[in-house]
């Protein structure tokens, strides 16, 4: 069967185990944390040193995995047997003939991580009628404030909107990164406060000020000393301020505010929608797009795609990533 994430880990947790399971996808941190959820929740530790093997796809075949896999349990409900990497196993669709025909007393794991398996081979099909086949996707970029919020809601506490999109913006969408972060916050803050931009500060070491997401804010105000100071600390901490970075999420704001100008609702709620933002948001997308025309706003996305391939070294001179910047704002803003 295809399953969820929340599906898959409820099951665990009442025990329900299925013979096959193939995690397969672009985002390793649903596959890990199920790979770790079942590694840690089927067997005692007692049990797990005759019955539970962690193999590895640069170190076997499909013919290796099946020999474990065929093994009976010793003094425990379950053989349990987890491939990890399986993404380097050249021969890993010839699995097919043992999840035709599984042993009920093995538990196969398969994670194959960075991209999704083909579904149009043998062993997804197969897998999806014996037992379970899991997809995780990436978590898109605008989708990450939400999901942020969720985790934070969770763990038993709340968080600012500002703080959840510095989040969003300076770690972009790497689940496992913001999720160290957050475990960071949640060690020292009691459940149940407010997380706000000073706390990620504090402990994230994301200025509350100076910022990318203030970035736009002083843009889309036009708000020149203001842009120009977050241009200055840029410089001064080029570890955390990439140029190429910066100007996809500048690209994508910019994009925001194109679309902005063509809804014909321009209503809070249409327009959080029609951007995927919090509505929280709204204001700001409304005064950039009162201080950039259209047409000002479709000059200032070419300029973006001028300054990322200058950004990479194409046609930018003797330029460095301070120059490239300074220019960049100053035609952003003049």
């Amino acid at each position: 069967m295809n399953a969820s994430y929340t599906e898959i880990i409820a099951d665990i947790r009442n025990r329900i185990f299925y013979p096959v399971y193939l995690l397969s996808g672009e985002e390793p941190y649903y596959i890990d944390l199920l790979s770790d959820a079942i590694e840690a929740g089927v067997l005692s530790e007692t049990e797990k040193e005759f019955n539970q093997t962690i193999l590895y796809g640069r170190d076997v075949d499909a013919r290796t995995i099946i020999e474990y896999a065929k093994g009976y349990p010793m003094m425990a409900s379950h053989k349990v047997v987890i491939v990890k990497e399986a993404q380097d196993i050249k021969t890993l669709d010839e699995l097919g003939a043992y999840a035709e025909k599984p042993l009920n007393s093995t538990i196969l794991v398969i994670c194959y991580k960075y991209k999704k398996y083909d579904k149009r081979k043998s062993l997804p099909k197969i897998v999806e009628k014996k037992g379970v086949f899991f997809e995780s996707a990436k978590i898109r970029d605008d989708k990450m404030p939400a999901w942020i919020a969720e985790q934070v809601s969770e763990a038993g506490y709340s968080i600012a909107p500002k703080a959840t999109q510095m989040i969003a913006d300076f770690l972009g969408n790497d689940p496992g990164k913001v999720i160290n972060e957050l475990n960071k916050i949640f060690i020292s803050l009691p459940k149940g406060n407010l997380i706000t931009e000073r706390i990620i500060e504090t402990n994230i070491g994301i200025s509350k000020d100076y910022n990318i997401f203030e970035l736009q804010n002083a843009l889309g105000t036009r708000d020149i000393v203001k842009a120009n100071q977050i241009v200055a600390y840029f410089a001064s901490n080029p570890k955390d301020n990439a140029l190429v970075k910066n100007i996809a999420l500048l690209y994508t704001y910019f994009i925001k505010v194109l679309i902005y100008h063509t809804l014909p609702d321009k209503s809070n709620k249409e327009v959080a929608s029609a951007l995927g933002i919090n509505p929280f948001f709204t204001r700001d997308y409304q005064n950039a797009a009162r201080n950039y025309s259209f047409e000002n706003t479709v000059r200032i996305i070419s300029l973006l795609r001028e300054y990322d391939l200058k950004s990479k070294g194409l046609g930018n001179g003797s330029a460095n990533e301070e120059d490239l910047t300074k220019e960049l704002i100053f035609k952003i803003l003049h």
